[in-house]
């Protein structure tokens, strides 16, 4: 079970795919695995993921990225398999979606009119006959994720790759064909394995949608490792959706591969065989409460970043990643004059202003310091939002604030136990008290850092 305070993650060695799955077959029915996808933009590829360590202390058991479609994100794919190396190291499985661009097209593209279109009948037919141009101009697409799927294979990072996702709907151009779809996913496969990419899981994907009939888009028992739903017609997947999938796999692990809503521990007791979950990107703050949120994440099943042991893994972690080397602290923090570092008037909104205030016990002057001997968030519990230096701005006298956490330089602060000040690193400026005050009221700043007292603070001791 997680515990309210992050654990040491164990870190994973290089393994092998089949480790992976065999992990996943032995957790069925007792345990299921968190995880959370992280959209576009491929710069920031663990936005959602910090943002799930400020609410509930945990970093995910499963890391979820994509290959993206954009030509700002193509050229920012290196930033995606950096950080599903890091996520991999730190003790979290890694699964990748591709968005992918038709063959039709270059290899990048708009969603509207790209991802999200349609070829028609004919151009989709040529794109499964061998031979044909756009069947040669898909192998050429496959041959550009190839060289950042080698990386991860060459680190030892196996991968729930999940392409062609969603395959029995028509908002994408490879959906919505019935068999003719399962072609398409067999010859990417078949491709694929011929690189010599036997890093990869291969995660086959349809959505709940009520037509039913998903049995029409699987490709074959021999194509297959992980088979999964994504959840977007209904919160949950209803006990006939399970009971399809459940026909489908045999004895294969299956997988929520993408939902809005976090599931609830009873939900999770009553459909047990579902081995990891995937929350969607901006869904997770956009349809659930942090308290839900951590209720998910502390629930008896849920194994999250730490809690995840494969054959042969070690249980030190690497010097860089995703974790912090202590537990995050939760308390208030206090500076000059013995006051407290206080939310004005117990705001939640984006740009509600942090002062210094007499200290009294309360939601406005309890923060989660997440690096307490390194570099991380400072979280308000209360709003779930993040100590933030308002525009991202580097002067002296930028006011400080809370914001939706979102992985921004502007959000990360370190702690110096000596000197006991709290610096952004990006302006390598200090935390700071307005004026050299402790009066109540007193805005707090970043400043250049002068050693002065109103630039001293004492973070939770626990």
């Amino acid at each position: 079970m997680a515990g309210a305070a992050a654990s040491p993650a164990a870190a994973f060695p290089p393994s092998s795919r089949q480790q992976v799955i065999d992990y996943l077959s032995s957790i069925t029915g007792s345990q299921v695995v968190s995880g959370q996808h992280n959209k576009e933009p491929a710069s920031n590829p663990a936005q959602y993921t910090q943002v799930v360590r400020n609410i509930t202390g945990q970093y995910p058991g499963l890391w979820g990225g994509d290959l993206m479609f954009t030509a700002a994100d193509v050229a920012n794919r290196q930033r995606v398999i950096d950080q599903a190396k890091m996520e991999w190291g730190n003790g979290s499985l890694v699964t990748l979606t591709w968005h992918v661009c038709p063959p039709t097209t270059g290899p990048s593209c708009n969603f509207e009119g790209g991802v999200k279109s349609r070829i028609t009948n004919a151009q989709f037919e040529q794109v499964i006959s061998d031979g044909t141009a756009l069947n040669s101009a898909w192998k050429r697409r496959l041959d550009e994720a190839v060289p950042y799927l080698q990386q991860l294979k060459d680190a030892g990072v196996p991968v729930l790759f999940r392409p062609l996702h969603e395959m029995n709907e028509t908002w994408n151009w490879w959906g919505g064909y019935g068999a003719k779809s399962a072609r398409l996913y067999q010859i990417t496969r078949d491709y694929l394995m011929s690189k010599g990419l036997t890093n990869l899981i291969w995660v086959w994907n349809v959505q709940d949608n009520p037509a039913g009939g998903w049995a029409t888009y699987y490709p074959g028992s021999s194509y297959v490792d992980v088979v999964s739903l994504d959840s977007w017609y209904k919160n949950y997947p209803s006990a006939a959706d399970y009971q399809q999938m459940l026909s489908i796999a045999g004895s294969k692990p299956i997988a929520i591969a993408e939902m809005g809503k976090v599931p609830t521990a009873a939900f999770l007791d009553s459909q047990p065989r579902w081995s990891y979950f995937m929350l969607w990107s901006e869904q997770l703050q956009g349809n659930n409460t942090n308290a839900e949120i951590q209720a998910t994440y502390f629930a008896p099943r849920v194994l999250n970043q730490g809690e995840l042991v494969l054959a042969g893994a070690t249980t030190t972690p690497p010097p860089t990643g995703g974790g912090t080397p202590t537990s995050p602290r939760t308390g208030a923090i206090t500076g000059l004059g013995g006051a407290c570092v206080d939310v004005q008037a117990s705001g939640t909104a984006d740009g509600t202003a942090v002062q210094l205030y007499a200290c009294a016990p309360g939601t406005a002057q309890t923060w989660t310091v997440n690096a307490p001997t390194g570099t991380g968030t400072i979280v308000h519990p209360h709003s779930g939002k993040c100590l933030d230096v308002a525009g991202q701005g580097t002067a002296d006298g930028t006011r400080v604030q809370i914001w939706t956490c979102n992985g921004s330089a502007a959000q990360r602060w370190a702690y110096d136990a000596t000197a006991r000040t709290l610096r952004n690193p990006a302006s390598g400026k200090c935390l700071d008290a307005a004026g050299e005050s402790s009066a109540n009221g007193t805005r707090l700043q970043i400043w250049t850092c002068n050693g002065k007292a109103n630039q001293r603070w004492t973070i939770p001791a626990t």
